[in-house]
């Protein structure tokens, strides 16, 4: 399986507890197979190069859960995030879609009893799906073979947060119009 991340170091060997614990799929490597989707999210800091690393995973042996955009994953990224007991304990790679809530944390919104459940659900399956791949053990850390790094230019990032820009715009339309329903 070839994987992609993007950020701001060349990153030979992750450390799957590096970051945060409350992510969508839980403390762990983020990766995308998607190379355009990765690209998608780079930034550009003056302090510091992009880079865009590629890896190769044997996923041979590996417990690998994967998640469609529907209750369980809803449920799944919920408890993540407000660092409840794991679902799933013992995976060694997790595969699924990311919660798309840019204007606001939708899941949040639900604890303050402004949406229920079901809203919510309505408002994250909203726009485009991309899948995300996180690393979360050791194991699956061995099984990566790091292949490059590429330093990515101020032009090509800029040309990705143009999509960027547009799919979030599509995406508050999409939102406004299930908000006015709710």
């Amino acid at each position: 399986m070839r994987l992609y991340h993007t950020g701001f170091s060349v990153i030979e060997k992750p450390d799957i507890y590096y970051g945060r614990k409350n992510a969508d799929l839980g403390q762990g490597f983020y990766t995308s197979a998607d190379r355009a989707f990765s690209v998608r999210w780079a930034r550009i800091r003056t302090d510091s190069k992009t880079w865009f690393n590629i890896y190769e995973l044997d996923t041979d042996g590996l417990r690998i859960l994967r998640f469609e955009r529907n209750e369980d994953w809803f449920e799944y990224i919920y408890r993540n995030r407000h660092l409840q007991e794991e679902l799933y304990p013992g995976y060694d790679l997790v595969v699924g879609p990311i919660a798309n809530d840019t204007i606001f944390d939708t899941i949040d919104i639900i604890t303050s009893g402004l949406l229920k459940k079901e809203d919510a659900m309505k408002l994250l399956l909203l726009g485009p799906v991309y899948n995300q791949t996180v690393l979360r053990s050791e194991r699956a850390v061995s099984q990566l073979t790091f292949i490059q790094a590429e330093e990515l230019t101020e032009e090509e990032i800029g040309q990705y947060r143009q999509i960027v820009a547009a799919e979030e715009a599509e995406y508050q339309k999409e939102f406004a119009q299930v908000m006015e329903s709710l």
